[in-house]
């Protein structure tokens, strides 16, 4: 109860003689110290959201303005035409002013009402910049005078620093595209899916969808779109996140891994206290808006940030129909699992972030206390990691008051989660078939051990390796790799370590215990968790994960040979699925369209008639040069899809969204009710590299991250994720489920291996001379 004692910061007591009052100045201190910081964080807010409110314009240019009219003024020229003195004839009687100073004053209103017009006109004109999307479908070196003049205009108007949510207000709003563009291009997408018969069946169906009730659902859905800031966005994130009543481990979460050669330290409780300092600098970063907006690489085009705003501090409420998505402003702690137990650990005192040192030195305490869980605590997490409805009724009619409110409070609140893990991970010597076992542990852990609903868990092993998982409802990978970068860059190249493997700086006396928390778990919670624990331990056993470092070559080999990089390994994916299963599947490659205000993601369909042709005419064996030139056309096909969804001209959020109001119309249609039913057995992902300047792979080219990875989506289906690091290594994330005899993401894995060598070869015919082994296995 020593934590209990210090929060008192006064005590007194009644005798005969009178009142004793009893003060401690330590306790007032931190009082003190902490209401400082936190009204300092209130003007920094204040502040920012001037500066941003005002962008692309600044504050002092307001001054500039008055000045400006000032002179002109003085010089018997009047450039309102006449609105000043109609300012001044209208200037409250009350006002003691003399005539001078109502002109002062009616220029200063004048002066504002300007500035602030001036102010909508810069914002609108960058509105309609940011709207303009054709140099995106431009080639490369054949710029037309338009986009250069437009390049021009967009720098002129950011030539300002931005704050990380500057551009927010300028970003254009989502278009709704054509029903009967999106129809065609649907279409289009399943030709090579589908038989003579069946394809013939769904052009009869789309054609009746728009003669019928399409355009009907499309009135709605513009009637949204101009309502609305994203009329995608919030629907997404409810009815494909939110109202999911199945598990989110491995169905919705996703993870990240830790440096693949390299672990800064062996020390579990040093890399834990640097891993956290990182992400709080991260956070103060976001808080005070320092962050750089994410633009789109090579170009001055800012991309949405509006996913940031619930990084930390936030949690999924578990409802009966639908889950919650809370965030809280502020959380000067983090809940911290070891050994069945939980912690709430304090990482400001007096006012400030702790140092890495003194966060070590906590861990370290959290790692050397020899209590026991309560009874039914250690396996608590299993909650979060099953079914959501037994979930949201347990907790609340268990945990809505008393000791289990408060501790589950600590944890809901907390800025995010670490799991303080017995086990050791990551590639054990040069050997990287031990990777999958990796994923597979950050991915769900013993299925007990993470807090599932936090917008992230960090997890730190025994033996210094760390990896994130991440709920999905919030934000998307780009995000959180963000984020995740930036900790890993941080903790090696900024924080660092002694040589002896311990954090940098000193540790302050006197120091808080960790706090543990105290629950009181009945019998019908913990049968409860038991029932949630079969059904995440079933689901988690069922997962088959294969990870693998691919480094015959990378992208600097593709671009010399001019091919886009993403392209050449979505189309490696098609030829390693065909000579899986001898046919192709619906394919969902995700695409980002944060171009716009609020936006998330759009799917790339990369299963194309392109696409087909070229895997079918090179397993046919058919002339190397017409292979080529089917290769060439169907990279291309895929990066104008590519572009097609970032600008809003995708498919499949267009046929979500009709869907969804056909729902609230109580309107059916065959054709919405079967598009929206079919299965994307191959789910694949680019996890882009952001901030590569962050690595010096020059001086330190083992310190490689391995991106992250996710769960397959359907049952008979895989999931690849893929990361392209630097310019000569690939890191692919397989997986699928074991409970389907007719997949294998090891073999997988080795089929996707080998159709990057076959067309690599195909295009660099002396390719496999230069290579000096054939790839791991």
């Amino acid at each position: 109860m020593a934590e209990a004692h210090q929060a008192v910061a006064f005590q007194f007591t009644i005798t005969p003689e009178g009142i004793n009052l009893h003060l401690s100045y330590q306790a007032l201190n931190q009082i003190y110290l902490s209401g400082l910081r936190s009204w300092k964080k209130r003007i920094s807010r204040i502040k920012n959201r001037i500066i941003k409110g005002v962008y692309p314009a600044s504050p002092s240019s307001w001054l500039f303005v008055v000045i400006a009219i000032l002179a002109t003024m003085y010089m018997q020229s009047d450039p309102s035409m006449g609105i000043i003195a109609k300012i001044r004839e209208h200037l409250p009687l009350s006002l003691s002013l003399s005539a001078q100073g109502q002109t002062v004053l009616s220029v200063l209103v004048f002066s504002t009402l300007l500035w602030l017009s001036l102010i909508l006109a810069l914002r609108f004109c960058l509105k309609l910049l940011l709207s303009y999307h054709q140099w995106m479908f431009e080639q490369h070196g054949r710029i037309s005078t338009k986009t250069k003049v437009w390049a021009t205009l967009v720098r002129l108007l950011s030539s300002r620093k931005p704050l990380l949510y500057s551009y927010q207000t300028s970003l254009p709003h989502l278009p709704v595209p054509p029903i009967k563009d999106t129809l065609e291009k649907y279409l289009e997408s399943v030709k090579p899916l589908l038989s003579a018969d069946d394809f013939k069946r769904m052009t009869r169906l789309a054609a009746d969808f728009e003669n019928s009730v399409g355009n009907r659902l499309q009135r709605y859905l513009k009637l949204k779109a101009l309502w609305a800031t994203n009329y995608v966005s919030d629907w997404w994130e409810e009815y494909v996140y939110l109202r999911g009543r199945s598990p989110i481990m491995v169905n919705s979460n996703y993870y990240g891994m830790d440096f693949l050669y390299v672990t800064p330290t062996t020390n579990q409780a040093a890399r834990a206290g640097n891993t956290i300092t990182a992400l709080f600098l991260y956070r103060r970063k976001v808080n005070r808006e320092e962050l750089k907006p994410s633009r789109i690489p090579g170009t001055v085009i800012p991309l949405c940030a509006a996913q940031c705003e619930r990084m930390f501090n936030t949690t999924r409420i578990p409802g009966e129909e639908t889950d919650v998505v809370q965030h809280w402003q502020d959380s000067e702690f983090v809940a911290v699992y070891h050994r069945g137990r939980y912690f709430r650990l304090w990482v400001y005192h007096a006012g400030r972030l702790l140092s890495p040192r003194e966060i070590q030195y906590q861990i370290q305490r959290i790692l050397d206390d020899p209590s026991p869980p309560f009874p039914g605590e250690d396996k608590l997490g299993a909650l979060t990691a099953g079914n959501r409805v037994p979930w949201a009724r347990v907790r609340k009619q268990y945990f809505s008051s008393g000791v289990n409110r408060q501790s589950l409070d600590c944890i809901e609140k907390a800025a995010f989660f670490v799991t303080l893990d017995d086990e050791e991970q990551g590639m054990m010597g040069d050997d990287p078939r031990n990777l999958g076992g990796y994923a597979k542990s950050i991915l769900h852990g013993k299925c007990y051990d993470r807090w599932f609903d936090k917008s992230f868990s960090i997890v730190v092993y025994k033996n210094g390796k760390n990896g994130l998982n991440a709920e999905h409802s919030w934000a998307d990978a780009p995000i959180v790799a963000h984020l995740w970068e930036y900790t890993l860059a941080t903790d090696k190249f900024q924080l660092g370590y002694t040589t002896d493997g311990n954090c940098r700086g000193e540790v302050e006396r006197f120091l808080p215990q960790p706090q543990r928390l105290r629950w009181d778990i009945p019998a019908e919670v913990q049968a409860q968790v038991s029932e949630s624990l079969a059904v995440a331990q079933a689901l988690a056993d069922d997962v088959d994960c294969y990870v693998f470092p691919f480094r015959e070559f990378g992208k600097g080999l593709m671009k010399k040979n001019k091919t886009s990089p993403d392209s050449f390994v979505q189309l490696a994916l098609q030829l390693a699925y065909y000579r899986d299963k001898g046919a192709f599947c619906l394919t969902y490659e995700a695409s980002m369209t944060r171009l716009f205000r609020e936006g998330r993601t759009e799917t790339v369909r990369s299963c194309s008639n392109e696409s087909s042709a070229f895997v079918c005419a090179f397993e046919a064996g058919e002339d190397q040069e017409h292979c080529l030139k089917l290769f060439r056309k169907a990279a291309e096909k895929h990066q104008n899809l590519y572009r097609l969804a970032m600008t809003g001209s995708g498919i499949d959020r267009h046929l979500f969204c009709l869907y969804v109001v056909s729902k609230y119309l109580g309107t059916e249609s065959p054709f919405l009710k079967e598009v929206l039913s079919e299965p994307w057995r191959l789910s694949t992902s680019q996890t882009p590299v952001q901030q590569l300047e962050l690595f010096d792979l020059v001086n330190y080219p083992e310190f490689i991250s391995l991106g992250g990875g996710f769960g397959p989506v359907a049952d008979d289906g895989y999931g690849v994720s893929y990361i392209i690091m630097g310019e000569e290594m690939i890191s692919f994330h397989v997986s699928c489920k074991h409970s389907c005899k007719a997949t294998d993401s090891q073999k997988f894995g080795y089929k996707i291996n080998q159709a990057m060598m076959d067309i690599m070869s195909l295009l660099s015919p002396d390719f496999r001379a230069l290579t000096k082994g054939s790839p791991d296995k």
